[in-house]
């Protein structure tokens, strides 16, 4: 007999819903409860002494996660989703109808259709703990919210706050919530089911959520309402390119359900998530989704569990140790001494920290008492003091092996023995950095990128002679920071750097045949990307390429070489955006490309190249690279591949990572592609060998 989800008891009158799916950490929504749970409310509605109802998780630490998106994936055609989306409709408006009051008492994250859940109840009442987080993250599926989301949301907090919501995935904290009516009321953890009971008590509560005169003019009428939703279009277009369909999709529904009803909603609703479900877009999203989440739960490495994790030392002061100090302290919770050579480095590194708290305390996300604790947890020093009870040391100075190996020496020297070095190095190979080293099986390259309280990979690189406890100790760290890491092969650039390089040298060479640099950047950010590849030069440093370019020339072959014109930038003392110099003008006046650049390379830019040309040039290189990486070990596997492309440099999220597009596209249409770039603009783009052959075998990467 399969082990009950929903169960019921009773306080003075009032029947407790508790919600626990059985061998699971959190709960999720199953196809199976709608049956079950219309079962409990036929029962409830025949019992007279129940006066009203309060839904609990049975789950510590969440309310419901959202759906079990695992149940898509049995869906062969746009019917069968749209039929889940109608059941999972039907059984809340049913608990909606019941003439009792219905309370939702939520604790912890409540998400996707654990909101939509909530929503369906009369009245809801949350914790204010931190981890509680209220909001409907579907999009970042490629899916829209599928059982009545998209109209009740909007009824309760209003057009404009439930399309900021749904459109970005934003989720509520326990007060924002209260303030915008999500939630009736917010209280301690320790009085919640009280709370709820009490409220349950009273009957059905009112609506709390209020509104000023400009709000209740714009949404209350017609044509406001068109000029919010054509606003939000206008505005989602532009940050999407239209590689999206879901966003759109969400806005059309809800214009639906306000102007037409309820039924008119609903009914386009079910109807708009059946057809995202069988979107490649959604598909990858979900990959990827499913991929990230299967990485967290690997906690060993080769079998092996990590060492000691309790305190941390950083090694330099400037904005990559700052970043990493911050993380470690803030959301890894380890105390954290960072050592420079002067005080002005361990003052830049607190500052960032002060300056990135104090943003959140301002938006209300985290109390001035929370702030001065994490504080807290950083100090800093000017020799080795404080390191002596450190397990892990992440070093972060400047680009030169002589001074990692010395940083090497004096870790092993003033630490205890299970010390592990971690270096944050972008291309100096670890083996180089391990040699000399007293014990070479505590070194490990960890590197992160910038900035590192946003960017969410980090790459583990093990040398010849890293142990496993090491490797494993140092993805420990890299989650509990918030990392997605993954580990990758001690050879030249690593996985990210290598993929990308080939991309920004093709960038570059478009940029010297006269394609002006906006027009380089907006194809590629039309293709999918975060940003442009001149653009993100000019953002990592154009100094910090040209140092990372011999290394891969020399160690990879004459592909990697790039365009001389990087010598002449920085010659002329063009760094980028760190000394506002670079192949843009950084200005009052905004970002226009910099004219003196042009005159400086002997460039008279004029757009010849459509552009859907610029971009496959750049991104067909990266594809062949990241074929050949992993052919070359350098990662484990493809969905690795594409987990660290999509965190690392912003690969087209909606492709699933460069594997799985290739897969989409099929291995012999790229090679195809691939050999008509290679007539039309050079030998750099043939096919490497592993595709060749793969396309000959019919083979594909998943």
């Amino acid at each position: 007999m399969t082990e009950a989800t929903f169960s019921l008891s009773m306080d003075d009158g009032i029947g407790i819903i508790t919600i626990d799916v059985p061998g699971e950490r959190m709960n999720t929504l199953r196809e199976s409860f709608a049956g079950e749970l219309r079962a409990l409310l036929a029962d409830i509605r025949n019992n007279p002494a129940i006066q009203g109802l309060v839904l609990r998780s049975g789950k510590p630490g969440s309310f419901i996660a959202g759906a079990d998106v695992r149940m898509l994936d049995s869906c062969t055609s746009a019917g069968a989703a749209e039929a889940l989306a109608r059941t999972g409709q039907q059984i809340f408006s049913e608990l909606e109808s019941l003439e009792l009051p219905v309370i939702a008492a939520i604790h912890g994250p409540c998400l996707g259709g654990g909101l939509e859940l909530a929503l369906a109840c009369h009245g809801r009442v949350c914790s204010d703990a931190d981890i509680t987080r209220l909001g409907l993250p579907e999009v970042q599926l490629g899916l829209i919210p599928g059982s009545g989301g998209t109209q009740r949301l909007p009824r309760l907090v209003g057009l404009m706050r439930a399309l900021d919501m749904m459109l970005t995935g934003k989720q509520l904290r326990p007060k924002q919530a209260q303030k915008a009516g999500l939630v009736h009321d917010c209280v301690p953890e320790s009085i919640l089911l009280r709370t709820a009971v009490a409220m349950a008590k009273k009957g059905k509560p009112a609506n709390t959520r209020k509104t000023d005169l400009k709000t209740r003019v714009l949404e209350g009428n017609p044509l406001g309402r068109k000029l919010i939703v054509d606003q939000a279009l206008s505005k989602l277009r532009r940050k999407t390119q239209g590689n999206y369909p879901a966003p759109e999709k969400l806005l059309e529904v809800v214009h639906t359900g306000l102007e037409h009803g309820s039924e008119a909603g609903y009914n386009a609703e079910a109807a708009a998530f059946g057809e995202l479900v069988m979107t490649a877009e959604s598909a990858s999203l979900r990959r990827l989704f499913f991929a990230t989440t299967e990485m967290k739960k690997e906690t060993e490495y080769q079998g092996v569990e990590p060492g000691p994790l309790h305190r941390v030392g950083v090694l330099g002061g400037g904005l990559m140790g700052g970043g990493i100090a911050f993380v470690t302290a803030t959301k890894a919770g380890f105390p954290v001494r960072i050592k420079d050579i002067n005080h002005k480095g361990i003052n830049q590194a607190m500052a960032t920290a002060h300056r990135l708290l104090n943003d959140k305390v301002k938006k209300k996300h985290l109390s001035r008492m929370a702030m001065n604790r994490q504080l807290a947890g950083l100090t800093g020093t000017l020799n080795y003091s404080g390191f002596e009870r450190a397990d892990v040391v992440v070093e972060a100075v400047f680009e030169d092996v002589n001074i990692k190996r010395q940083m090497v020496e004096q870790v092993q020297a003033n630490c205890p023995v299970h010390t592990i070095f971690a270096t944050n190095t972008s291309s100096i190979p670890i083996h180089h950095i391990a040699e000399g080293a007293a014990d070479p099986s505590r070194v490990v390259g960890l590197h992160y990128f910038s900035p590192v309280e946003k960017m969410p990979l980090a790459e583990i690189i093990p040398h010849a002679g890293t142990s496993a406890v090491t490797v494993a100790t140092a993805l420990k760290l890299a989650r509990a920071q918030g990392k997605t890491p993954i580990v990758v092969k001690d050879s030249a650039g690593f996985y990210v750097n290598r993929i990308l390089a080939p991309y920004i040298n093709e960038a570059a060479r478009l940029l010297l045949e006269g394609e002006p640099v906006e027009s380089i950047d907006r194809a590629l950010v039309k293709y999918g990307f975060p940003v442009g590849p001149i653009t993100l030069l000019d953002e990592v440093g154009i100094d910090v390429a040209v140092k990372i370019a011999p290394v891969l020339e020399q160690e990879l072959g004459s592909r990697f070489k790039a365009p001389s014109a990087f010598g002449k930038l920085l010659d002329d003392k063009r760094h980028g955006k760190k000394n506002g110099r670079g192949f843009y003008a950084f200005n009052k006046k905004g970002k226009p490309a910099d004219p003196d650049m042009y005159r400086l390379l002997g460039i008279s830019p004029q757009a010849r190249l459509p552009a859907q040309d610029l971009a496959e040039r750049c991104v067909l290189l990266m594809l062949n690279e990241a074929a050949q990486a992993l052919h070359d070990g350098v990662v484990a596997s493809a969905r690795d591949g594409d987990i660290g492309a999509v965190f690392g440099i912003g690969f087209p999220p909606f492709t699933g990572g460069p594997f799985h597009y290739m897969h989409q596209q099929s291995i012999a249409n790229i090679v195809a592609k691939m050999e008509e770039y290679s007539r039309k603009y050079g030998e750099r783009f043939k096919p490497c060998e592993p595709l060749l052959e793969m396309a000959k075998q019919g083979q594909s990467y998943y």
